[in-house]
C-alpha cells in the first residue's frame, strides 16, 4: 500500500471519491485535517484515510476511510483505518474516534466500541465534522465508536 499525503490540488478529486462512497466531505481541504489518498496505476484514487487531532493532541476523530467498489474485500480498508490509527498514535493521541452508521461491524474488528456521541463531541468539539453535525442537527442521529490508542 502506497497513500500519499493529500495536497491541495487533489481535494477536488478526494472529494468526489469520498461523494462517491457517501462519506462527510467538510474540513477535507483545511490545513489541520490529516488526509491521505491511495492510487491506482492510471492515478485514479481508489483508497483514502485521515483524521484530525483535538486542540490537546490527546483525541482523534478517524475519519473519510474508504476504499472504491473495485478494492473491497481484500482487507484494504483495514489497513487504511490501521494506517490513520498508527499515525494518530505516533502524533501522540490516546483516544481515537468516529462515527459510522453502517460500518460498526467493520470498526469493533478493529477494536472499537460503541461511545456515546456527546463524548466523542465534547472531546473533538473543534472538528469539522463535530461542528457540521451540530450545526445541522445530524449529531443525534450519528452512532459514535472509540478505542484506545498505543503507540506501535
Amino acid at each position: 500500500m502506497r497513500l500519499e499525503l493529500i495536497r491541495q490540488e487533489d481535494v477536488a478529486a478526494l472529494t468526489a471519491f469520498l461523494g462517491e462512497v457517501d462519506l462527510t466531505l467538510s474540513g477535507l481541504d483545511a490545513p489541520d485535517v490529516r488526509l491521505w489518498t491511495e492510487r491506482d496505476a492510471r492515478g485514479d484514487i481508489v483508497g483514502s484515510t485521515g483524521y484530525e487531532l483535538s486542540g490537546d493532541g490527546r483525541h482523534v476523530l478517524i475519519r473519510s476511510v474508504a476504499v472504491g467498489p473495485t478494492q473491497r474485500l481484500r482487507g484494504r480498508g483495514s489497513a487504511l483505518a490501521r494506517f490513520a490509527l498508527d499515525r494518530a498514535a505516533e502524533e501522540g493521541a490516546t483516544t481515537a474516534w468516529l462515527f459510522s452508521r453502517r460500518s460498526g461491524p467493520f470498526w469493533q474488528s478493529l477494536g472499537f466500541a460503541a461511545a456515546d456521541r456527546e463524548a466523542l463531541a465534547d472531546a473533538l468539539p473543534d472538528t469539522h465534522q463535530v461542528r457540521l453535525f451540530r450545526r445541522t442537527g445530524q449529531l443525534g442521529r450519528e452512532v459514535a465508536w472509540s478505542r484506545a490508542l498505543t503507540p506501535t
